[in-house]
């Protein structure tokens, strides 16, 4: 665990901007005799987005479970906002959770709460807001998503991309520093998915979230590389080409046999010649 000048030193780099707020170096995990990852190295910087690509079974899924702590890495050290969490016990991991938000392919709502009391859960249980308060917040980040109309009704009563939203919003209720998406996008036809890559766009530009989305949906992915969101002066929010600056936030991370085959922006990946990358983008 960080302790003592090492602490003090870790919060004034993440304060900083280009700051890292997840690396992985030389990371291994193994089970049994399948190697999952064999040597991850990369780093999540501050505000940025990594996407992870690769086929079925090379890592991806396993990686955000290894930040969240719900696999531990054979080898190889993880630091998550500051803290290497690979030598944390689990108690101490609960504060790095706490500023960790999680999306899951499904979005694992609880089918009996409504969208209110689903996007405010961890308020409500594990904060003591005033109850005010959490509906203040739970207004805000529904209207963020342009859900506030459907506070009251029941996951069922939802499209699926609209439960996919809302579990952004509950992900995002507690403010996160860092949000990880695992297939969020998949099952959902292309307009569908565009909504939820829409947040996570917005989360990233507006918010200033930092995000590790793992797909196999190479739309959503290069989607979600090449726009950016910006807030008009009348408060309307826009989805554009990113430009600038803002087209290198997002990169690319492609796995292949539990190593890293190319790590660069879309206009990168898009130009490799390799003949696997080649193959995996057609």
């Amino acid at each position: 665990m960080v302790q003592g000048s090492e602490a003090q030193t870790a919060k004034q780099i993440l304060s900083e901007t280009g700051a890292p707020v997840v690396m992985f170096d030389r990371v291994q995990l193994a089970f049994d005799d399948k190697v999952v990852l064999a040597d991850l190295s990369f780093t999540l910087i501050k505000g940025h987005t990594k996407i992870i690509l690769g086929a079925s079974g090379s890592g991806k899924s396993t990686a955000l479970k290894i930040i969240t702590w719900l696999l531990k890495a054979d080898a190889g050290v993880v630091w998550v906002n500051g803290q290497r969490v690979d030598q944390l016990t689990e108690h101490e991991m609960m504060s790095v959770r706490a500023d960790l938000g999680m999306i899951f392919q499904e979005g694992a709502l609880f089918d009996s709460l409504t969208v209110r009391e689903n996007v405010g859960y961890k308020l409500y249980e594990e904060t003591a807001m005033p109850l005010e308060d959490v509906d203040r917040r739970v207004e805000e980040v529904l209207g963020f998503i342009g859900l506030i109309e459907h506070a009251d009704k029941m996951p069922s009563e939802l499209s699926g991309g609209q439960r996919r939203r809302v579990a952004i919003a509950r992900a995002m209720a507690f403010k996160p520093s860092i949000l990880l998406y695992d297939e969020a996008t998949t099952g959902l036809d292309p307009i569908t998915a565009t909504t939820v890559d829409d947040e996570i766009i917005k989360l990233r530009d507006l918010e200033g979230v930092s995000s590790i989305v793992v797909t196999h949906q190479l739309r959503d992915a290069f989607y979600v590389a090449t726009h950016m969101a910006e807030r008009g002066p009348d408060g309307a929010v826009r989805i554009m080409p990113a430009s600038g600056d803002k087209a290198e936030e997002a990169e690319f991370i492609m796995l292949k046999d539990g190593l890293i085959c190319f790590e660069g922006t879309a206009e990168e990946l898009r130009r490799s010649a390799d003949p696997y990358l080649k193959t995996f983008l057609s």
